[in-house]
């Protein structure tokens, strides 16, 4: 349906107050140049802009991008041309209001539309330059020129548009394929910027309705949930290009696109008033929050983007918080207050990229504003385990830490690697382990180039060569991937493991507590001829590891428990060019150099049914682990390729790979449980994360005499041997939850 339908047409002055709203989207508006708060963002941005003028050749333009058959090299111009034109629409700037800064931007345009972006040429590389990287930026930059472009000028850079960008719906180059997620967002900003560029309603209308998809009659809104393929699910997820876990990139992009949208739109004719906008506002908590941890937004959902040089965790989180208060601006109650709180908080917490240090002028301004209300509170970063069914992927998160995994399967790509970008991905996938404790730029600071592709932490792999990722995103053929979350605090997460062209096989779980993640391999075996590995950790750090006696400690990062590990202390040495190549996001040549400790487990050639287990203890303090070490909490009930379990204290976390028993639980079919005792209550949660189980029961050695809570999805039979019967089937690897009355208090003998 359509966003807002305007009931009359539109007026001369509709379109000029919709050019202020854009420049003040694009320039921060009215301000005071003298005003403290603007003078670094002011002084960056013309500090950029002269450098890029100073560097300008006729004929050339920027020597560093050879344009001739590279599409991406137009963007980057383009785009070096838009801030340049945003320096000269910024009062406070030097270039603000200059005539040959305008003649210079305007020659160059000229140069790009006569040779190299036209409406008479064909798309040739990657057609995303052409569709949306180039008209993102050329859109933009014709609105910040203004009158400064005569009629023709104007007339022919907005045909180019017309061109490549007609619409939101459909791919120029081919037709048949609808657009969806992020590039249908991108799009339709883009479609707005040209609208009001060129004062064109038509261009406005399908800026508005595209983003809810009129045309197909909302199939691949940006407003709707996604059952399949690319955008936003109803348990957090977000994908695209079908199959790869992205929030973090194209999630981001299509947030932000939507903010500019939105914000430019807000109170015009052609405001979006679809109900089902709430589906991004929904996000920003939903989606995003989980995976920010001090301002920085986790590389666990960046797909390949986490090869950019340019482009960090700590890069990509404060695109999201400028996005989120943008979004806060135009957003209804309780959304906007919530916006900033959630802004505010990562802002304090940023200590990785201090976010007024890099905010561009608008951004400053809306950041600004925020940090001195008194009124608002900054959030606290999330407390919590949050499983993400539709992309494999688990946050476990306390007080000063965050661990994420990053699994796959048959419906979830374990990497990504396209466009000369992740060239080294190969396990990202196959259950990287995260660890947000200690240093906050420890995987934002040359962390892809250095560290060793073969040992990522919390992998299980053959230590074969791999070549050079080009154009693949591999599935790999497990069904099972995935995790159960109980009471949003604690869970277990799982995946069976199938090597990547080879015959690598192993059942991995994780069993996420309140101060440990205790981590379980079994059923390891290969027949290549090959060394196995399962690592540990492999954390960069000037620190000084203090080894014991079946226990580590890295200071800064926390404690290990273990077995059997082995540990390297070495420099590493690479380049950001080896392992991206792409057109606009290619990266030096200039080595660069990381000390790492690595801990890891050795297999042996060709396992056969090996096992391993391990506990990190993020934060914890020498003596803390060394204590762990020795009470031993944590009791490994089972760990073989059929059952894999843990008790400590109250909690019991368990994968049945098949049906078992272990603790007080038994399963008749395969499935995940995460269990709490508490006084005379039995709070226990299960999920499928094969998809495969229609019905499980789960038979409690612990008698229940009546139900609390349950799950419509949950059924229990009462007595001294309760039985909980739970329909699985369909439900999208869901948690699924029930609490029951205990008949009598704890018993002793179960609280180890």
């Amino acid at each position: 349906m359509r966003s807002s339908d305007a009931t009359r047409p539109p007026a001369p002055h509709d379109f000029e107050s919709l050019r202020a709203t854009a420049l003040t989207l694009l320039t921060g508006g009215e301000l005071d140049a003298s005003d403290p708060v603007c003078a670094r963002p002011l002084a960056t941005l013309s500090e950029r802009a002269g450098g890029r003028l100073a560097q300008m050749v006729p004929g050339l333009i920027w020597p560093d991008l050879p344009l001739e058959g590279r599409p991406g090299h137009v963007t980057s111009s383009y785009g070096r041309l838009r801030m340049i034109a945003t320096a000269w629409a910024t009062p406070g700037t030097a270039q603000h209001g200059d005539d040959a800064v305008a003649a210079k931007v305007i020659d160059a345009l000229d140069l790009l539309h006569e040779r190299h972006y036209n409406e008479r040429l064909n798309e040739s590389g990657n057609w995303w330059f052409w569709e949306i990287g180039t008209p993102a930026e050329l859109s933009r930059a014709c609105v910040l020129l203004g009158d400064r472009l005569d009629v023709g000028r104007l007339k022919a850079y907005l045909a180019a548009i017309d061109r490549f960008c007609p619409d939101a719906d459909r791919r120029a180059w081919r037709p048949e394929a609808s657009e969806s997620g992020a590039n249908r967002a991108d799009k339709a900003a883009i479609l707005a910027f040209r609208g009001v560029a060129g004062r064109d309603a038509d261009k406005l209308v399908l800026a508005r309705d595209g983003l809810s998809d009129v045309r197909d009659g909302g199939r691949n809104s940006v407003f709707g949930y996604a059952e399949s393929g690319d955008g936003f699910y109803r348990d957090g997820s977000f994908i695209q290009h079908g199959t790869v876990a992205y929030t973090g990139s194209y999630g981001l992009s299509l947030l932000i696109a939507v903010a500019e949208t939105l914000a430019l739109l807000h109170g015009s004719p052609w405001e979006i008033t679809d109900p089902g906008r709430r589906v991004v506002l929904d996000a920003v908590e939903r989606s995003f929050a989980p995976f920010v941890h001090d301002g920085l937004l986790m590389d666990t959902v960046r797909g390949r983007a986490v090869s950019r040089q340019e482009f960090s965790d700590g890069v990509a989180g404060h695109g999201l918080t400028g996005a989120v208060l943008l979004l806060a601006q135009s957003a209804p109650e309780p959304y906007r207050s919530r916006f900033r709180e959630l802004a505010k908080g990562w802002i304090e917490r940023g200590a990785a990229r201090p976010y007024l240090e890099h905010a561009d002028v608008p951004e400053t301004r809306r950041a600004v504003e925020v940090l001195d209300d008194k009124t608002v509170e900054a959030a606290l970063g999330p407390v919590g385990h949050f499983v993400f069914p539709s992309m494999d992927r688990v946050v476990h998160r306390r007080p000063g830490w965050s661990v994420a995994i990053s699994m796959s399967s048959q419906r979830v790509s374990a990497y990504e690697a396209i466009n000369g970008e992740n060239r080294h991905g190969w396990y990202t996938g196959d259950g990287m382990t995260y660890v947000y404790s200690g240093d906050p730029d420890h995987y934002g600071h040359d962390f892809w180039p250095t560290v060793d592709p073969y040992r990522l932490p919390g992998t299980t792999v053959d230590t074969r060569r791999r070549e050079d990722l080009d154009f693949s995103a591999y599935r790999p053929a497990n069904a099972w991937a995935g995790g159960v979350a109980l009471e949003g605090r604690y869970g277990v997460a799982a995946m069976e493991l199938r090597g990547d062209g080879v015959s690598l096989r192993a059942r991995k779980s994780w069993m996420c507590l309140d101060n440990a993640v205790v981590a379980l391999g079994s059923g390891i075996t290969s027949h290549d001829g090959r060394t196995v590995e399962t690592v540990v950790d492999n954390r960069a750090t000037e620190a000084q590891p203090y080894v014991g006696d079946g226990w580590a400690h890295l200071p800064g990062v926390g404690g290990y428990v273990f077995e059997g590990i082995r540990m390297l202390t070495d420099t590493r040495t690479g380049r950001w060019r080896d392992i991206n190549t792409g057109d606009d996001t290619q990266a030096a040549f200039e080595p660069v150099s990381r000390r790492y400790v690595t801990f890891w487990l050795d297999h042996g050639t060709d396992p056969a049914e090996d096992a391993y287990t391990y506990v990190l203890l993020p934060g914890a303090s020498r003596a803390g682990t060394r204590s762990f070490r020795g009470r031993r909490p944590v009791r490994v009930l089972s760990n073989t390729d059929r059952l894999q379990a843990v008790e400590v204290r109250r909690l019991f976390g368990a994968t049945f790979w098949a049906a078992g028993s272990a603790g007080i639980v038994s399963a008749d079919a395969p499935c995940v449980v995460m269990l709490r005792r508490a006084s005379e209550r039995v709070v226990l949660a299960v999920a499928d994360p094969s998809r495969t189980v229609d019905v499980v029961r789960l038979t409690l050695d612990r008698a229940a005499r009546g139900v609390r809570n349950a799950d419509d999805t949950v059924s229990v039979q009462l007595g001294k041997r309760p039985v909980v019967t739970v329909a699985l089937g369909g439900s999208l690897g869901r948690s699924h939850s029930v609490e029951l009355t205990a008949y009598e208090p704890d018993n002793p003998r179960y609280d180890r």
